[in-house]
């Protein structure tokens, strides 16, 4: 089951009623974090999309977030069931997760990156300060008590950081779209960067529309300075209650006359890895999802073997995995992800990286302990 589909069976099915109490779910369902739909200017701009089809977007091949095989063997109540009670054995960590807090103010304007948990990554390129999909919350889900993070790793907050040059959000999923977090980090914030329609979020929050840059897949927007910024296509799907791809989704390249650097975003595989590798001709450094997987949505999650793929695909030199780490959505153990990519990038033309939360990446040749080996007795 993924986490849409989840709180949509979860507030039908009845249980969010009784959660929120009678006549309070619509209330709950229209405060400021859901999100409103495009509409004016924005929609207009959605609709001469090539991407956008009567009312919705689709991946450049269109696919089905959920397995019909999968579904058909439960019922929409079991899988809830099992989601939220379910054993949950090994898909924790068994002690707090170990983390190096880097101190965002003291880095200047060297080049450097940093994975802070999860999709959230913190680039400094070109002198710019780059955020990518923050959440700092100690949830990752509208509901408080579903995707906690793991003990130790929610390490940061707004108050760390410096001024931000762009915030860029790869879509609107509560995982990388945080309403709290966004507000907290809002005076901060010079530009927002997104796909077409997640830009309604941040007017809604109360953003100036002069500061929202919201473009479609295969933009480039020029920062000045030498760094530009690349919208890119990836294979996942968009909405935060019962609306389903009512916006875009999308992956990141930036680029500077010394450096390029990709982020994945969300999304399964497809051609579009070796398109991109061809369009950039290889990436010193890709944040490449891995984490968070199952059957049940492969086409729109990668597994560790195609995460590994999709890295030769683009070309990138070093590769570091992402979402995964902090929060369990997915029934896989919790250090799998990291375990499985390690044996599959074995032999391949990248080197995996695998830096805790908030340890600094510097572009030059550095050694990353493999902290995911976390046994009760560490």
């Amino acid at each position: 089951m993924n986490r849409r589909n989840f709180i949509r069976n979860f507030l039908i099915g009845g249980a969010g009623l009784a959660a929120v109490g009678g006549g309070g779910i619509f209330y709950y369902v229209n405060r400021p974090e859901f999100g409103r739909l495009p509409k004016g200017s924005r929609l207009e701009k959605i609709l001469a999309s090539p991407h956008y089809f009567k009312d919705h977007f689709e991946c450049l091949t269109p696919v089905k977030v959920m397995s019909d095989e999968v579904v058909q063997k439960e019922s929409r109540f079991v899988a809830t069931w099992k989601f939220l009670f379910g054993d949950k054995t090994g898909l924790m960590p068994p002690m707090p997760v170990p983390t190096v807090k880097t101190d965002l103010n003291s880095l200047g304007n060297d080049d450097c990156a940093i994975w802070m948990g999860h999709s959230t990554i913190y680039l400094q390129l070109a002198g710019r300060k780059i955020l990518l999909d923050p959440v700092f919350s100690p949830y990752a889900s509208p509901i408080f008590f579903v995707n906690r993070a793991f003990e130790g790793s929610n390490i940061f907050s707004a108050e760390d950081f410096p001024p931000l040059d762009i915030l860029a959000i790869t879509h609107d999923h509560w995982d990388h779209l945080d309403y709290p977090t966004i507000m907290k980090l809002k005076p901060k914030i010079k530009t927002v960067l997104c796909p077409l329609g997640v830009g309604e979020y941040f007017e809604q929050w109360g953003f100036d529309a002069d500061k929202i840059i919201e473009e479609d897949w295969d933009s480039v927007i020029d920062f000045g300075r030498g760094l530009t910024a690349h919208i890119l296509p990836s294979q996942h799907f968009s909405g935060r209650m019962l609306t389903q791809n009512p916006t875009e989704w999308c992956a990141f390249a930036f680029v500077t006359p010394t450096r390029k650097i990709f982020c994945s975003g969300d999304g399964g595989y497809g051609s579009h890895f070796k398109d991109i590798g061809k369009k950039f001709g290889g990436f010193d450094l890709a944040f490449m999802e891995n984490g968070q997987y199952n059957l049940a949505w492969h086409a729109i999650h990668l597994l560790p073997a195609e995460t590994a793929q999709a890295s030769e695909d683009i070309h990138a030199e070093k590769v570091v995995p992402i979402h995964s780490g902090k929060f369990a959505l997915a029934r896989h153990e919790w250090n799998a992800p990291y375990k499985d990519l390690l044996a599959e990038s074995d032999g391949r033309d990248y080197e995996l990286l695998t830096p805790k939360i908030g340890e600094l990446i510097n572009f030059s040749q550095q050694n990353f302990e493999q902290w995911f080996e976390l046994t009760a007795n560490s």
